[in-house]
């Protein structure tokens, strides 16, 4: 089996979207109270402002996390699970209740397309209580691709 290098490309915003855009798993780490990460990972897709948006629950450390010290991370990685990954780090926003309404829809639109009932989207999202969390990507660092350093790769 060949081996190949491991990989670090340095990108602009555009690119960085674009990686983004379609990928949909991702890492967010979080600080705990004493500061040490707190890791969780999660269903993500990137609006149409190029902020990154992921669903979940008013009571899940995440969201509790993000309320208390907005900056986090995200690394967000590839289906196949040696694909390209990214860092991304940014300032969240936690938006609830009748607020977070109209930006899950498009959170489900970003991920999924469109929805047979947007109604009963909408209603479920409130009877569940969901939350959005918006990333406001401030920096990322390099797409990576893990592999053999290049001395050792092949070619």
């Amino acid at each position: 089996m060949a081996r190949q290098p491991a990989t670090n490309r340095v990108v602009p915003r555009a690119e960085l979207e674009d990686f983004i855009r379609g990928r949909h798993q991702g890492v967010l780490s979080t600080a705990r109270l004493d500061g040490r990460p707190q890791m969780s990972p999660v269903t993500m897709g990137l609006d149409l402002d190029g902020t990154i948006v992921i669903a979940t629950y008013p009571r899940r450390a995440k969201a509790i996390n993000a309320r208390r010290q907005p900056e986090v991370s995200v690394c967000v990685l590839s289906d196949d699970f040696g694909g390209e990954w990214v860092q991304v780090y940014g300032s969240a926003e936690v938006l609830g209740g009748q607020e977070a309404v109209e930006p899950l829809v498009d959170y489900f639109r970003v991920i999924a397309g469109e929805h047979p009932n947007w109604d009963e989207y909408r209603q479920a999202m409130i009877d569940q209580d969901k939350v959005l969390l918006r990333v406001e990507i401030e920096s990322w660092g390099p797409i990576s691709r893990g592999g053999f350093p290049p001395h050792l790769a092949d070619g």
